[in-house]
């Protein structure tokens, strides 16, 4: 007992922090004022949220370098760090205007700035910070160069000592390492530290500028699944807060801001389904007419045998008066009221019922696992064709009169995973905007289930595979259907809305849906049919037994002879 006591208190007093410390910390941080021209800054590199880091961790925590605070003294981290020195030693080396200790005064200056860039709170001393900075700046841009060369810029070649870390080609394990690192959300620093370094290399900020867009440029060709893009829209790199937030930018460009919150929205949608409701009973008493009145325009035109006695029931007034009733009260009707949903199901528009589908749908929260809409294959026995389109997500469309399911052409491979979740990860995080990569990977997600989904993407040049095959594509899909809030992305829920509404028009799917919901999983249904049939095999038994059917069967056989 005495020797637990003792291991408590030894582990109490390791956990015990410098109070003295701590104190003159919170004061100094108090104290000081944030520069006049920098104002407040929102936090920009966030912890990833407990949910996401559960589904996949080693997605989002960096296996091979740490850059920044988060995950800086990660012992399996810190044996990058003689890189990071060299690297910073050649960087000093380069400085044209000042010394290292001129650099590192500029940047102590940017301290608070620094942290107010942060979602954790940063408990160590403001010099530590500043040179964390400074060393992982220098390792970053060195490690950088790379892009920069394949965009055409004049650098220096990456020097022998990170040559088996650093490959032209990108096909070194350590190099991908590095690149699924340093895009990760708890692996970024301030982009203002990377153009403030930069600057003191060039002795210009629009130097520093353009050698950073052409970096970041070269960086998204590398790692980023949509290759394809035409063209690269102008993002400016002093609009941006880190490497992260470039990528993200040039995938989905600032549009404006629409609200993030779906309340507005449901609001207005609310309202067309009171508005809708309100008409409902109407609109089923005109559907029901219209549907009689095409029956009875065929039945007039005989008038011969059953058919008239037919037309003197249908004729007579009780059943006029009948027919006259809203559909509201004749589906209400005992024995009528069971055939309400098929009836509705068959001969009611069925684009009003996917619309109020999709209404219904969006004023809810839907799941966020995965939305609703068929899977690939589905699609494709349906008549829909899938076309590739050069450039992202804005591209999705859907052709209702060709029945063509334009999506973006995306190359996969080892680091795409790591980048579309880190994607999702900062979208979720961030104060504002929509949801726009989390919306597309739910789509994907939606319609790749299988293996043979993949596999027509693939044959359709909309997914250009680089995995071991095409069930790794399905595995990379499904497994990233994690999701922490929901918003409306009006481009992308109008082709799903598109999508649906085509495919539950088809009649091989109606007739489907119609054996699955009211014959196999209607127990009410059945005992409707066999209730019928126990009628009619009673009616037959006493038409047997008045007449003799044997001798009706024979009489008929005899004159078809």
């Amino acid at each position: 007992m005495s020797s637990l006591r003792s291991t408590m208190s030894n582990d109490h007093s390791k956990s015990t922090f410098d109070e003295h410390r701590w104190v003159i910390h919170i004061r100094k941080t108090l104290e000081e004022e944030l520069e006049e021209d920098g104002g407040e800054f929102a936090v920009s590199i966030f912890s990833v949220p407990k949910l996401l880091m559960a589904s996949d961790p080693d997605s989002y925590v960096p296996q091979q370098v740490a850059i920044g605070p988060y995950h800086y003294w990660r012992p399996e981290l810190y044996e990058m760090q003689r890189y990071k020195l060299a690297a910073a030693k050649r960087f000093q080396k380069h400085l044209q205007s000042c010394n290292l200790d001129t650099l590192i005064d500029q940047l102590t200056k940017l301290e608070q700035r620094v942290r107010s860039c942060y979602h954790k709170f940063l408990d160590f001393n403001g010099e530590t910070l500043v040179w964390m900075m400074a060393v992982d700046a220098s390792f970053l841009l060195e490690f950088l160069q790379v892009y920069a060369m394949q965009e055409g810029a004049k650098v220096q070649r990456v020097s022998s000592s990170m040559s088996h870390l650093v490959d032209y080609a990108g096909k070194k394990s350590a190099h991908n390492a590095i690149l699924r690192d340093i895009v990760m959300l708890e692996n970024q620093i301030p982009l203002f530290v990377l153009r403030k370094m930069l600057e003191f290399k060039f002795s210009s900020l629009e130097s520093a500028d353009e050698m950073l867009s052409m970096m970041f440029i070269g960086l998204f060709k590398e790692i980023s699944p949509f290759k394809m893009m035409e063209e690269y829209p102008n993002i400016q790199v002093s609009e941006s807060v880190h490497l992260l937030d470039f990528l993200y930018d040039v995938i989905v460009p600032k549009l404006e801001q629409q609200p993030d919150t779906i309340e507005g929205e449901v609001q207005e949608e609310e309202e067309e389904q009171k508005h809708e409701n309100e008409e409902k009973s109407s609109d089923y008493s005109s559907h029901v007419k219209q549907f009689f009145s095409e029956i009875w325009k065929l039945l007039s035109k005989l008038n011969k045998g059953p058919v008239k006695l037919i037309k003197k029931v249908i004729l007579s007034k009780p059943l006029k008066v009948f027919v006259q009733l809203p559909w509201k009260i004749v589906s209400n009707v005992p024995g009528l009221k069971l055939l309400k949903q098929p009836v509705e199901y068959f001969f009611f528009s069925q684009e009003s019922a996917s619309s109020r589908s999709f209404k219904s749908l969006m004023n809810k929260l839907p799941s966020v696992e995965e939305i609703t809409i068929p899977s690939v294959t589905e699609l494709l026995n349906c008549g829909v064709r899938f076309a590739a389109t050069t450039g992202s997500v804005s591209n999705i469309n859907f052709d209702g009169k060709t029945r063509t399911f334009y999506l973006p052409r995306i190359g996969l491979d080892v680091n795409s995973g790591v980048f579309l979740r880190n994607l999702v990860a900062y979208e979720a995080s961030v104060a504002s905007g929509t949801l726009v990569i989390t919306r597309y990977t739910e789509l994907m997600n939606g319609i790749v289930d299988s293996e043979e989904d993949a596999r027509v993407l693939r044959e359709k040049g909309i997914i250009v595979n680089h995995l071991k095959s095409d069930e790794e594509v399905a595995k990379l899909w499904n497994g990233m259907s994690k999701s922490l809030r929901v918003s409306r992305v009006r481009e992308l829920d109008k082709v799903i809305e598109d999508v649906n509404k085509y495919y539950n028009c088809r009649l091989k799917v109606k007739v489907v849906k119609f054996m699955k919901s009211y014959v196999f999983s209607s127990w009410q249904f059945l005992t409707f049919l066999a209730a019928i049939c126990l009628l009619l095999l009673m009616a037959l038994q006493a038409f047997c037994s008045v007449y003799t059917c044997s001798r009706l069967f024979r009489s008929a056989l005899n004159s078809t002879d």
